[in-house]
């Protein structure tokens, strides 16, 4: 037997993990419910702040690396923090 839960969140919120869910392929109710089941199962709440960088960022990230690889001519190197710090002019 189902019932229904009502709860308040913002509209914003909703409308993303709703985004979110249907590209993964599934109704939201069927994402809320799993995380719930997985709360009972295993009588914790896993909450996590480490950031997940999106997929551009990564592909960002690899070009800079990639350029980095091509061109190290382009690049400073530093060979120890004080000469980074004197670069960045940190320095009391």
């Amino acid at each position: 037997m189902n019932t229904t839960v009502t709860f308040k969140t913002p509209k914003k919120l909703r409308d993303d993990a709703k985004r979110t869910v249907k590209a993964l392929g599934i109704p939201l109710s069927t994402y809320l419910n799993s995380m719930l089941m997985q709360l009972v199962r295993e009588q914790s709440l896993v909450l996590s702040t480490y950031p997940i960088p999106r997929p551009e960022k990564i592909a960002e990230w690899n070009k800079i690396g990639d350029d980095m690889d091509a061109h190290p001519e382009k690049y400073k190197v530093y060979n120890n923090v004080e000469e980074l710090i004197t670069a960045l002019k940190l320095e009391k």
